[in-house]
């Protein structure tokens, strides 16, 4: 063989091998994977730990959590985003998505949650008390009805109503001072914390120690308080029905009640009839 004939069938030898190698690197084994899981935006915190946590013990696997508001997230399923897992903070969403057929498998309930109002730290409107929400003039600020901590707030607000200490038109005052609805919790959050709002009702897991320091807690009493239930369920047609599950099961793990606890959400009922 004449040396140019040698150098070519060198290079096709070398080229062959450097194919061969990329094929190794993208084999079925090696390609990453992305599970896409969509939750309330109360949940971000807490779900992003356990997302690294679950990234951790599957190498090639991408968790990426996409938070809003449940009634956004349903609407985008419905409309076909590519989701795996939907973790609804009430039950009216959940069920939405499970009546359209959206949803494979019966949801579970994974958290539940406590309701707070805050005020800015600087307080201009001087509210001391729950009762001073309904004063004239506050700007009180809540998520739209829709949204599942907008419609827990206003519940809470008319149980007030009812509660020792809290005049009966108190609901009918309160609601007057509302200036805004947001779409999700964290906007109600961010209104009262830069001061464009007086008051707001929000998560208790929402007061995180980065934004206690902006705010001022007044705690809900039991009797008028709501405690939110938080259901997840598989999406129909997702492309990662395996990872999903197995997410699914680190939530529901000790270690996954843990950090959600970690993150101020309550543990989930798992006893009920």
């Amino acid at each position: 063989m004449s040396r140019r004939g040698a150098a070519i069938a060198a290079g096709a030898l070398g080229l062959l091998t450097l194919a061969t190698l990329g094929a190794e690197r993208r084999s079925p084994a090696s390609e990453r994977h992305t599970l896409h899981v969509f939750a309330a935006a109360s949940l971000s915190d807490a779900l992003a730990d356990l997302a690294r946590t679950f990234e951790r013990t599957r190498p090639g696997l991408v968790v990426r959590c996409s938070f809003a508001g449940s009634q956004q997230l349903a609407a985008q399923i419905e409309q076909g985003a590519a989701a795996d897992l939907f973790a609804s903070a009430d039950q009216r969403w959940i069920a939405y998505a499970s009546e359209r057929g959206l949803l494979a498998g019966e949801p579970v309930e994974f958290a539940r949650n406590r309701l707070v109002a805050i005020v800015p730290a600087s307080n201009p409107a001087r509210i001391r008390r729950l009762q001073d929400l309904a004063r004239s003039g506050v700007k009180l600020v809540l998520g739209a009805d829709a949204v599942p901590v907008g419609r827990y707030a206003r519940i809470a607000i008319r149980n007030l109503a009812h509660a020792p200490g809290f005049d009966s038109d108190f609901a009918v005052r309160a609601l007057r001072n509302v200036v805004s609805e947001e779409e999700n919790v964290k906007s109600v959050v961010g209104k009262v914390q830069l001061g464009e709002a007086d008051a707001g009702v929000v998560y208790r897991s929402d007061v995180t120690p980065a934004i206690a320091r902006f705010v001022h807690v007044l705690e809900l009493p039991d009797s008028a308080n709501v405690i939110a239930s938080y259901p997840m369920a598989l999406v129909r047609g997702g492309a990662e029905p395996e990872a999903a599950r197995e997410f699914m099961d680190l939530v529901l793990s000790s270690e996954g009640q843990q950090a959600l606890e970690r993150h101020g959400l309550l543990g989930r009922v798992s006893d009920r009839p």
